[in-house]
């Protein structure tokens, strides 16, 4: 595990399983453009006011384009009581890297932008 900045683990998206859920904080149009298949979006503005949606009882990956939001949203998370959550090292740029898949929001090929 390596660390991003103070205090905030990292996970490679090549360690990042089906059982983990893995948190996509990008805004509307980058979902919906492309997105891991099983991700659970929310955007990072609204991370405050939707808290109770994150669970605290499983590993939580926070994942945006590149891994500066995601991040952040880890960091925040951390300072709220999470204790199960890690930073996708790399964001969905590094995940379509790897060749890990990413869809649109009808299902179809995607892309990350």
């Amino acid at each position: 595990m390596t660390v991003f900045g103070p205090q905030v683990p990292t996970v490679p998206v090549t360690e990042i399983t089906d059982d983990t859920y893995l948190l996509d904080v990008r805004e509307d149009d980058e979902w919906t453009a492309g997105h891991a298949p099983g991700a659970h979006h929310l955007p990072m503005m609204e991370l405050p006011a939707r808290l109770a949606e994150v669970p605290t009882d499983r590993e939580v990956a926070v994942i945006c384009r590149s891994g500066g939001r995601s991040a952040q949203v880890v960091a925040y998370l951390m300072n709220n009581g999470w204790d199960q959550v890690r930073n996708a090292d790399g964001g969905m740029r590094q995940w379509a890297a790897v060749g890990r898949p990413v869809v649109d929001t009808g299902g179809r090929p995607g892309q990350v932008i």
